[in-house]
């Protein structure tokens, strides 16, 4: 399986339990690994033959720029279960990332998988 990835992917949204959190926008920060086979697309140099990562990418931007989720966990499955079923991708694994979430962690989000993986 060959892996088509996004990284550090920049959405500001709407997230978290907190009443500051519902009226203010926060940073999220994404990486996106996508399962495919890129030989088809080697072989013809079409954009149809893979998966469009800039098409992807400007889904996922507008669904989470719109999004009001309070938790991560729920938006990470939303963002999953579009990647796998708009884009046709077998496989896909997300690291959602919402810094500054807990005062002395640079980091903290979640990290899942969804699919299946040749």
């Amino acid at each position: 399986m060959d892996i088509i990835y996004l990284n550090d992917l920049r959405i500001d949204a709407i997230i978290g339990i907190y009443d500051w959190e519902r009226r203010t926008k926060q940073r999220l920060i994404l990486d996106i690994e996508m399962g495919t086979d890129i030989s088809k697309a080697a072989a013809s140099e079409n954009v149809d033959d893979t998966i469009d990562y800039k098409a992807v990418a400007k889904r996922i931007i507008a669904f989470v720029s719109d999004s009001e989720f309070k938790l991560v966990e729920t938006l990470a499955e939303k963002i999953t279960e579009i990647i796998l079923g708009e884009f046709n991708v077998p496989w896909c694994r997300l690291r959602l990332n919402k810094q500054g979430a807990v005062r002395g962690v640079r980091d903290v989000g979640i990290l899942i998988e969804r699919g299946k993986r040749d």
